[in-house]
């Protein structure tokens, strides 16, 4: 496994990890954000960090990788590269996960999940229904960035290239926001979730 020291070193490198005010997916509040594909945009880091995760499973004989669009696909693709494995990625259709492009997961198929970072699961969890339903057998989860700090079970083997715990807040107890002098910005590619 890649140290942690390592993990840190990268993402300061690559400006992955930011600091200020932010309007999370969840509609909380929080003093960081983690923007993996600042990491991900560099083949030499993304290789270092799926290595070392590739390496926790190398006893499992993994059939397929599979990752969420749209972290996930690199993540996924670069460990099973590792792996000698192949490897395919869902997609939201209507709302809901999906394989589309004619991938399929063989029933009994040895399956990991890869992602790039999560701090509820959701996405990953979404895969493993998927997985599943397929008939497939989840053998474990991979990530980059765990921000749960090892809070989230899947039910399965799961390894981080980071453990963190990134404190969020509900808008109305938000420190930052009662300070008044960090603008709220809403980083990342997804919406708010709607209670």
């Amino acid at each position: 496994m890649i140290k942690r020291e390592r993990v840190i070193e990268i993402l300061e490198d690559t400006s992955a990890l930011k600091k200020g005010h932010f309007l999370l997916t969840s509609g909380r509040h929080s003093d960081q954000y983690m923007q993996c594909a600042q990491v991900l945009q560099y083949p030499e880091y993304t290789g270092e960090i799926c290595k070392g995760l590739a390496k926790e499973f190398k006893d499992d004989k993994i059939d397929i990788v599979v990752g969420p669009a749209t972290g996930g696909i690199i993540m996924a693709y670069e460990i099973a590269r590792q792996l000698e494995t192949p490897t395919m990625f869902t997609e939201r259709e209507n709302g809901k996960m999906v394989l589309r492009r004619d991938f399929a997961i063989p029933k009994g198929a040895k399956v990991l999940v890869a992602e790039d970072v999560i701090t509820t699961g959701g996405s990953v969890k979404e895969v493993i229904e998927l997985v599943k339903e397929a008939g497939g057998e989840l053998v474990g989860v991979a990530v980059l960035v765990d921000r749960s700090n090892g809070k989230i079970d899947f039910g399965t083997k799961l390894r981080a290239g980071l453990n963190l715990e990134v404190l969020s807040y509900g808008a109305e107890e938000c420190p930052i926001c009662k300070e008044g002098n960090i603008p709220l910005v809403k980083p990342g590619s997804r919406g708010i979730k709607k209670d």
